[in-house]
């Protein structure tokens, strides 16, 4: 079993459910599912730099992304419906909880000048989403291979009914959040 599920089983479901008072152990808060996506505007310039980073993201995720392409066009930025523009992948069960526990414990602390994740990065449902600048703060993308630093977001879906008690569940497995 995966070490952050098994602190989760172990030690944060029954202190979450102590400290937000559920009678029923199944009304905890838990992990649902993480979605990390990059978008690559340039790749209407150059279609190579989505193959980059689709490749980069799957090294990074564990899991082949799957590109997503443009809904309508938008003549400002020659960008025409069903042009390929990102690459998203969701990841459930044993990668979502490897993936989580690599981003907390590895590549968070890799970020220049970090104080700590904001905390109204929550969108009201108990969802969090979580912006990097750049995809060279994880340990298994080689540097020298980057052909262009790109940024990617990270939406962690919870089963928590609100901001607070998604806000407990991860600062219990481990998000480093400003305390300011």
């Amino acid at each position: 079993m995966d070490r952050l599920k098994q602190k989760y089983l172990e030690r944060v479901r029954a202190e979450l459910q102590k400290r937000l008072g559920y009678e029923n152990i199944m009304q905890v808060p838990k992990l649902e599912r993480l979605v990390v996506n990059i978008g690559v505007g340039d790749a209407l310039s150059n279609p190579k730099l989505l193959e980059a980073g689709v490749e980069e993201l799957g090294i990074i995720a564990g899991q082949r992304p799957v590109i997503r392409r443009a809904k309508k066009s938008i003549s400002n930025f020659k960008l025409r419906a069903g042009m390929a523009i990102g690459a998203s992948v969701t990841l459930r069960g044993r990668r979502m909880y490897e993936f989580f526990d690599r981003l907390v414990n590895v590549a968070i602390p890799r970020i220049r000048d970090f104080r700590g994740l904001p905390k109204k990065s929550f969108d009201g449902r108990g969802n969090y989403t979580l912006g990097l600048e750049e995809q060279i703060i994880f340990p298994e993308i080689d540097y020298d291979k980057v052909q262009r630093i790109r940024g990617m977001n990270v939406t962690i879906v919870t089963t928590a009914e609100t901001d607070r008690e998604a806000y407990e569940l991860l600062k219990e497995l481990g998000m480093p959040f400003r305390e300011i």
